[in-house]
């Protein structure tokens, strides 16, 4: 499999934490999204929907959506599950997952700093309050719903699942961000607990082939 991706993005670093849990073995493509890359017309083909992630299968199927790539893998492939065997625990870990990659991430992606920076002449500053105010908002929702399920070292019970993998890049994009994770401590427990397995530190931008010092 060949996944391309950027080492900053919190979508492909959702799908690298997925892969390394799987223990499956993958050919690391970067594409650097910050200097426009994703945009060129040599990625077109891989990239269909001009964004990362994109998992290339080994007969040359391409998918897309960190979400679906996700769910894919976990139907299809041994290894951890990042779902839960149970109806309710499947649907609790989707709406855990859904908080951060379809209320956090969509309204503070680069795509959108860059709109208000470039077109809407927003400042630096007001930028960056933007992003800590929709961090701080999602994860109080995120912490409130952790709080009333059942207990773990994790975001569901004793395992990561796939609500792990999208918590643990939110909050190191958050901490480039200086965003508030005070009062959170169902959050931060299982960020801690996910940063303890190697699964995830190998996946962390650090340790990138492409990252930057």
């Amino acid at each position: 499999m060949k996944l391309y991706n950027y080492f900053r993005s919190s979508a492909s670093f959702r799908v690298r934490i997925a892969l390394n849990l799987k223990g499956l073995p993958y050919e690391y493509v970067p594409i650097h999204i910050a200097r426009g890359e994703h945009r060129q017309a040599a990625w077109s083909e891989q990239l269909p929907e001009g964004l990362v992630p994109t998992l290339e299968l080994g007969d040359g199927t391409r998918l897309t959506q960190s979400m679906a790539i996700m769910e894919y893998l976990d139907e299809t492939q041994a290894g951890a599950k990042l779902l839960p065997t149970d109806a309710l625990g499947r649907a609790r870990v989707r709406a855990l997952s859904q908080i951060v990659a379809c209320e956090i991430h969509p309204i503070n992606n680069l795509r959108v700093l860059k709109y208000l920076v470039n077109e809407l002449k927003v400042g630096e500053e007001p930028k960056n309050d933007w992003y800590r105010h929709w961090v701080r908002v999602g994860l109080e929702a995120f912490e409130k719903q952790l709080a009333a399920g059942p207990s773990g070292r994790f975001c569901h019970g004793d395992t990561p699942t796939m609500a792990d993998c999208c918590l643990v890049p939110q909050i190191f994009n958050g901490q480039r961000f200086k965003a508030d994770f005070s009062g959170l401590p169902r959050t931060m427990a299982a960020f801690e607990a996910c940063m303890a397995l190697d699964a995830f530190q190998k996946a962390q931008p650090s340790a990138c082939p492409d990252a930057e010092a």
